[in-house]
């Protein structure tokens, strides 16, 4: 019977010139727009990344006011399409619609999301969506943070100085969430094209 070998005798082989050089490619810079939408008040987040950390650019919120729903819809839809045409991002990142027991509270979401979404497609940016947990596990460590532990960390990540909205904070945490798995997904897209 053949004895099966440890990890100790583990020896790899030494990497290739073409594996070697794609380790070292550069992450490409970016801008992210980080979007928690609401069918009153759609929050929002721009960060920069590159190849240090993130660096933030601008942050609040898209207000609603419109009496009947069809209006709202329409106001987070021109309200978002301005901020990418002002601030002109290259990766998107949104919240996914957390599914609540009250059907109506969430179609009503699902709807804003909608119109949120659909105002960035005019600028070719990457859609990325990432759920509550993966926000709060990628920016706090854990996917049962509070919203209160998300907004310290947030200021503290970005080092921001004075009052940060909820809605801005939660855009925030979606845009860091994201940033925070940039290089994961570059590598991995990297040692894809190494195959």
């Amino acid at each position: 019977m053949a004895r099966a070998s440890g990890w100790r005798s583990y020896r790899p082989g030494t990497p290739s010139r073409a594996v070697l050089a794609l380790a070292r490619a550069p992450l490409p810079s970016a801008r992210i727009l980080g979007l928690d939408p609401g069918s009153r008040i759609t929050g929002f987040g721009v960060v920069d990344v590159g190849e240090g950390e993130p660096t933030y650019v601008a942050s609040g919120a898209v207000r609603a006011q419109g009496g009947d729903f069809a209006a709202r819809l329409r106001e987070i839809f021109t309200g978002v399409h301005a901020l990418v045409r002002e601030y002109r991002p290259t990766e998107v990142a949104i919240e996914r619609v957390f599914v609540n027991r009250n059907p109506d509270s969430a179609l009503k979401l699902g709807q804003a999301r909608g119109a949120a979404l659909s105002a960035t497609f005019g600028c070719e940016a990457a859609v990325f969506e990432y759920s509550p947990r993966e926000i709060k596990l990628g920016v706090v460590g854990t996917g049962a943070a509070e919203k209160t532990q998300v907004q310290r960390m947030v200021v503290t990540l970005l080092g921001i100085e004075g009052k940060l909205g909820a809605d801005a904070a939660d855009a925030l945490a979606v845009a860091l969430c994201h940033a925070h798995g940039r290089a994961t997904r570059h590598a991995l897209a990297l040692g894809g094209a190494a195959s």
